[in-house]
């Protein structure tokens, strides 16, 4: 059993593809007013919001249970609508030696295509493969399309 691995799902939302990678790129503190019962804050730690370097910290339920991520910005491409986090504290890192996560809107004619990518290593053989953490982040992009598509109407 590799203790590495890489996790990608998509997802299609109607919502605008531009304003939800500016969420997670330049303001991920909107994000709990749109999934309450998922993210219940997320904070500042260390530099400005959508600075690459600049480390935020998220308070999530996560398997009915408050957890904490804590996490550093490794890239933003407005561009490619590209947003990358490197996991750095909190209870993801109790089962995985290293966390990424990689959010990427791709854009094609009126539908917008989410794609979440996880690249992980497990601290051993035991540790599940985080499928139940992806089931959430879909569930949050679907609260935040939810929560655009309300607003428009």
């Amino acid at each position: 059993m590799a203790l590495s691995g890489v996790l990608v799902k998509q997802v299609i939302i109607k919502s605008d593809g531009d304003v939800f990678h500016d969420l997670f790129g330049n303001r991920p503190y909107h994000i709990s007013e749109m999934t309450p019962d998922f993210i219940k804050g997320v904070d500042l730690h260390d530099g400005e919001w959508g600075i690459v370097g600049s480390i935020s910290v998220w308070n999530f339920t996560h398997d009915g249970k408050e957890k904490v991520a804590k996490q550093v910005i490794e890239e933003i491409d407005k561009e490619k609508k590209l947003v990358r986090y490197k996991v750095i504290g909190g209870e993801i890192l109790e089962a995985y030696k290293s966390f990424f996560v990689t959010i990427h809107v791709d854009t094609k004619g009126e539908e917008n295509v989410v794609t979440w990518t996880f690249h992980y290593e497990k601290l051993n053989e035991s540790v599940d493969d985080p499928n139940s953490l992806m089931d959430l982040c879909l569930r949050i992009t679907k609260d935040i399309e939810n929560h655009h598509l309300a607003k428009s109407n």
